[in-house]
């Protein structure tokens, strides 16, 4: 049986002083409790991007210029009993419109710094995206 690709995107909001806002896994979901970049799955014909702006205005309600959007680095994870092959494309942003609020029921937010972000209990998929985003946030600062 062949896996199936199931794409997920991810965005490192950056503020001013190198914060990143994380978000927290509602407790019934799977990985409950978590912390994670907010984010989400693509729906059928949406680009990374496009899927990003709309996830982030439904989870955050913020507005993301796609224009201001800046690749990270990705991670993945190969199949599992359920065949799915999971690529975790992670991407940053220091611009917006709006304040970050928490829309989805459950979840909670938080602006974390870098050694903040690198304590939070994550997905696994999301503990690489982290690694990867601390010296930029750590750019940031200087």
């Amino acid at each position: 049986m062949k896996s199936v690709l199931l794409p997920v995107v991810a965005l490192a909001m950056i503020d001013s002083v190198g914060r990143v806002l994380m978000q927290q896994r509602p407790q019934a979901k799977e990985h409950g409790g978590l912390w994670e970049f907010p984010g989400g799955k693509p729906e059928s014909g949406e680009g990374p991007r496009t899927a990003l702006v709309r996830e982030i205005a439904e989870e955050l309600g913020v507005v993301v210029d796609p224009s201001q959007m800046f690749e990270i680095t990705f991670a993945s994870q190969e199949s599992g009993p359920d065949q799915r092959a999971i690529v975790l494309l992670l991407y940053g942003c220091r611009n917006w419109e709006g304040e970050p609020q928490c829309l989805e029921p459950g979840a909670r937010i938080a602006w974390v710094d870098r050694a903040a972000m690198l304590a939070l209990p994550m997905p696994p998929l999301d503990v690489p995206l982290a690694r990867a985003l601390a010296p930029i946030l750590d750019s940031v600062m200087k």
